[in-house]
């Protein structure tokens, strides 16, 4: 059971993962709730000893000051007669009073305002500050002490002190806990979802890594067989002695090595590009003259594909400044690409206008289509709707990269509408305007 489950994780390990941190970050943010759930009662709790200690603190400073008037001889409180109490209002005044508790808080970081009292036993008040009010006699948040070391039935003395609006000092210290876990577990959540990120890159580079070398494989297998059969042939008797089979074979060796070449180059042009080692020859280029030299070049290609290219020149100004071997290249790739993307007989229409300032651009052809998904990747680096070992469409996923590349290296815009089995039709405007290109 252990090895079935063993071997389970290691089939998928990548969700494993994405589960166990998950329920790392729950269990962090749980334990970090009931932290400060402990935190906060414990703060209560020593709110409550803090307000304690300074109550004792003003009491001893208040007998400190009943001693000194008794010319510094301190008696027992059972001794004391109701002719030689001595009652606070009589060493103190509501301002010292008030100071001397004010300071004992703020020793103890308690930072709220407070009212004040001090009731005989009677329970009647003998001295208060201006904002004490009967009714806080019986408030839970009123703190008492005696101010007599012990109590006696006569002469009683207590003070009274209620601090306002004490759920702001546990507020305050509640919302630093609360920032201060919400800060660190916004990192640990930032610092998974990076992880995260980072896995998922990781998958689909290995992913496009694998299709890659699959995709490159086949295309040098190909021409690399080709070439070793038409080498085989050359060595056959006949053929060497048949001038004719001599040329139609050197001839196979040259296109396949040609073909070849020609998809070395898209990765070292892509290459150059990663690193925008590419610099562009910029020169005033009528675009028109271009489309028409570039669909000559294609005449043989599209025979084979039983393909037709149409043109509607429109642009009353066709003339923009560009790299002519690079622009010629975008026209030629996305030619390439309808071809590769038609089932049967390609229809390709480039078709020109001027808009404003800018030339408008537009391939169309009549091939798959592409769905949203696809059209949101097809600019990415070896992206290719058909991956793995499907080679029913060639290349490296390179074609597009390119294209959008070489355009904005122009300063240029590119934009692709699409439906599946409507075929696509890829939009390019550039500027016409004089001296606009850098």
């Amino acid at each position: 059971m252990i090895l079935i489950l063993y071997f389970w994780a290691v089939k998928r390990i990548f969700p494993v993962i994405i589960i166990l941190i998950a329920i790392s970050v729950l269990g962090i943010i749980y334990l970090q709730v009931e932290w400060i759930r402990g935190a906060t009662k414990l703060k209560r709790d020593q709110y409550a000893q803090d307000i304690y200690v300074s109550l004792e603190n003003v009491r001893d400073s208040i007998n400190k000051r009943k001693d000194n008037s008794l010319g510094g001889i301190s008696f027992p409180t059972q001794l004391l007669s109701f002719s030689s109490f001595v009652s606070t209002p009589t060493v103190i005044s509501n301002f010292q009073l008030h100071d001397i508790i004010k300071h004992e808080l703020r020793m103890k970081k308690i930072k709220q305002s407070f009212e004040f009292c001090i009731t005989n036993e009677a329970r009647l008040p003998t001295m208060f500050s201006s904002g004490y009010k009967m009714e806080y006699l019986d408030d839970p948040n009123n703190r008492q002490i005696f101010l007599t070391t012990e109590n006696t039935i006569m002469n009683t003395e207590v003070l009274n002190v209620f601090i306002l609006q004490p759920e702001s000092y546990f507020q305050n210290h509640f919302a630093m806990l609360l920032l201060g876990s919400v800060l660190f577990t916004s990192i640990i959540i930032t610092a998974f979802l990076l992880t995260l990120k980072t896995m998922l890159s990781q998958k689909k580079l290995s992913e496009i890594k694998s299709d890659f070398i699959n995709n490159m494989t086949h295309e040098f297998k190909t021409p690399i067989a080709t070439i070793q059969l038409a080498t085989d042939a050359l060595k056959n008797e006949k053929v060497i002695n048949n001038r004719e089979q001599i040329l139609y074979y050197s001839g196979i060796i040259k296109e396949e090595n040609r073909r070849m070449n020609k998809q070395v180059e898209k990765i070292l042009q892509s290459a150059q590009l990663e690193r925008e080692e590419i610099k562009l020859q910029l020169r005033k280029l009528d675009v028109h003259i271009v489309i028409q030299k570039v669909a000559e070049n294609v005449t043989l290609q599209m025979q084979e594909a039983g393909a037709t290219l149409t043109t509607t020149l429109n642009a009353s100004n066709s003339v923009i400044y560009a790299d002519e071997v690079h622009f010629s290249n975008i026209i030629f790739n996305l030619i390439d690409n309808a071809i590769k993307y038609s089932r049967e007989n390609p229809a390709i229409h480039i078709e020109t206008n001027t808009l404003g300032q800018s030339l408008q651009l537009k391939i169309k052809d009549n091939g798959i289509g592409m769905s949203k998904e696809t059209m949101n990747h097809i600019f990415e680096k070896f992206y290719r709707a058909h991956t793995g070992n499907l080679h029913d469409v060639k290349g490296f996923g390179l074609g597009l990269t390119y294209v959008k590349k070489i355009v904005d290296a122009h300063g240029g815009k590119i934009h692709v509408d699409s439906e599946l089995g409507q075929g696509t039709t890829f939009t390019l405007s550039f500027s016409n305007k004089t001296g606009s290109a850098s």
